[in-house]
Formats: C-alpha cells, sequence, structure tokens
C-alpha cells in the first residue's frame, strides 16, 4: 500500500483478516470436492524453525489431503487430536490406512470406544501404501 502512498496500521489488517476470512471459508466450501472414504495416514519427523515436530497428515486414495496436525510428540494424545480434527473436518473414513505406529492404532481404538469412528471402519497396517501421503504434500 506504500506504493500507493496510502498508510495502514497493521492492525486494520488484523481486522481486515478477522472479518474476511470467515466469509472466504465459507465461500470456499461451495467449491471445495469432499474427500474420499479410504485415508493413508502417515507420520513425519520434520524440522521446524529449528526444532523438529512431527507432522501428521492424511491423504485419501485419490491423491486429496484430508487433514495436517504439527506437533511436538507422536504419542497416542496427539494421534486422537489429529484424529477428531480431520473428522471435525470431514465425515469418518470407512477404511483408514496406518504405519506400524503404536500410538495410531491405539487412537483409532480409543475413537472407536467413544463412537467417534464408527466400529466398522476398516483399519489397515501397510508400511509402504500410506506414503502416498508424502507425495500429496
Amino acid at each position: 500500500m506504500a506504493e500507493r502512498d496510502v498508510t495502514i496500521v497493521h492492525t486494520t489488517v488484523l481486522r481486515w483478516v478477522q472479518r474476511f476470512v470467515p466469509v472466504f471459508g465459507k465461500m470456499w466450501m461451495k467449491y471445495a470436492r469432499p474427500v474420499g472414504s479410504s485415508w493413508r495416514v502417515d507420520e513425519t519427523y520434520i524440522k521446524v524453525k529449528r526444532q523438529w515436530r512431527y507432522l501428521y497428515r492424511a491423504v485419501d486414495k485419490q491423491g486429496q489431503t484430508v487433514d495436517l496436525l504439527l506437533g511436538k510428540n507422536r504419542d497416542k494424545a496427539a494421534a486422537v487430536q489429529f484424529f477428531k480434527k480431520a473428522i471435525s473436518s470431514h465425515e469418518a473414513s470407512e477404511k483408514i490406512t496406518l504405519d506400524g505406529s503404536h500410538a495410531s492404532h491405539q487412537a483409532v481404538a480409543e475413537l472407536k470406544a467413544e463412537g467417534v469412528l464408527p466400529a466398522q471402519t476398516l483399519v489397515r497396517t501397510n508400511k509402504y501404501l500410506n506414503n502416498m501421503a508424502v507425495l500429496a504434500v
């Protein structure tokens, strides 16, 4: 804006963001494609601002991103948080493909017991099939 000789205070930009991001989100949902019912979930260790973090990510069978979560830990609590976030954004998956992470398997079992995930959700373990998530991000 400075090149157009318009002075704007940073709080004005913040107010614009707070006002228009929800409106944009509603408009975006009209055009966003729904994700598939078969999810491939992967966790990886990445460096963010010189600190190592776990990136949880899920993609559907077609490679469309379901959800992402960046966290400090790779434990059951983090996996539960990730799955709850993904399910709140989309419908629960019919099939979930996981790697050998015990935390993810425990999280899915806990969510099935709580009724967040349907009991008939198929959970598969495959070391390489879920790595499609790596290519989709």
